[in-house]
């Protein structure tokens, strides 16, 4: 029986932070052939200073991808970096790594794509508007509602806004976007994770799930149609429940996903349970992506300190999830 093996392509982020020295870290025993993209000179130093054999070899499109296999896809730096610091000179670096892995995946040159950490206010400093990983890699793949999804044992926690001030997310919570990141939850949960009937967890938007509209009426007026509706259709949904009682182990138990309404209402939950062994998976997209759970550290950077357990995992995720 021939065995097809498939390259998964890993984008090291902002250079002057861990992600390279994770991307070094890194002992490919994987099932796949995995394409590392970045600087070949900012590699071979943050080896030197690490203390780390490199000899990664060139990456080439046309050989015949082999598991357990690494190679490197040079791309250029603008300016030289130094380990640490922040240069707004390279942000384009980053998104060109990230332009060239979308597109190959989109491609199919790639079957997945993994990112280290960047650093989204050195993008912003460029001048060149940026809210994150998640919505960039949605605008290169055309998909209108990217959904951001964080998991690690025991828990997955999906975000129906992600990277937008407080102040905004009440009216961000609409009966639209709640429709299309449900569907897209429980479409990928089945499609990408196996799981034939998902049970979704959804949180209140307001302390007490807005307490029968005494702490507002987004539940009344929006979330609790939406969720009737769905279940209607056959969806397994539960709620809203309370935030603050809705991460327990009994509600947990039989819960495949829980949709939070904004970021730092799901995300320190998880973090606390399992911050380095955690992953970041963006669902509604044409193409599997999944990335760490921490950022570029850049205090870290360079001293051999970094813990790769999250790239690992996030190696890991989205090996099954190519199969």
């Amino acid at each position: 029986m021939t065995i097809h093996v498939k390259r998964l392509v890993l984008s090291s982020g902002e250079p002057a932070g861990i992600g390279p020295d994770l991307c070094l870290q890194l002992s490919n025993n994987t099932a796949v052939e995995i394409v590392i993209i970045g600087n070949r000179e900012l590699f071979q130093e943050r080896a030197n200073k690490l203390g780390i054999d490199f000899n990664l070899p060139d990456y080439q499109a046309e050989n015949t991808p082999r598991a357990g296999h690494s190679c490197l896809l040079d791309i250029p730096l603008k300016n030289a970096c130094v380990t640490g610091k922040l240069d707004s000179d390279n942000a384009l670096y980053v998104l060109t790594m990230l332009e060239r892995v979308t597109q190959g995946c989109l491609d199919n040159e790639f079957a997945a794509m993994v990112t280290a950490p960047i650093h989204k206010g050195n993008i912003n400093n460029a001048g060149i508007p940026f809210t994150g990983h998640t919505e960039f890699l949605a605008q290169l793949c055309n998909t209108r509602t990217p959904l951001m999804m964080l998991a690690t044992e025991g828990l997955r926690v999906a975000l129906a806004t992600t990277h937008i001030p407080l102040h905004q997310v009440a009216e961000s919570i609409t009966t639209e976007t709640l429709e299309t990141v449900l569907t897209i939850l429980h479409d990928d949960l089945k499609s990408k994770f196996a799981i034939n009937s998902p049970r979704i967890l959804v949180c209140g938007l307001n302390p007490h799930a807005g307490e029968d509209g005494h702490l507002g009426m987004e539940e009344i007026e929006i979330i609790i149609p939406l969720l009737e509706k769905l279940r209607s259709q056959g969806m397994q949904l539960v709620g809203p429940l309370p935030a603050d009682t809705a991460f327990t182990a009994k509600n947990l138990a039989e819960t495949d996903a829980v949709l939070a309404m904004y970021h730092d209402q799901g995300l320190p939950v998880l973090k606390h349970m399992g911050f380095g062994n955690a992953v970041n998976i963006t669902l509604g997209l044409p193409i599997i992506r999944t990335s760490v759970d921490h950022g570029t550290a850049l205090e870290l950077a360079g001293t051999g300190r970094a813990d790769s357990s999250s790239l690992e995992i996030a190696i890991s995720t989205a090996i099954d999830m190519m199969h």
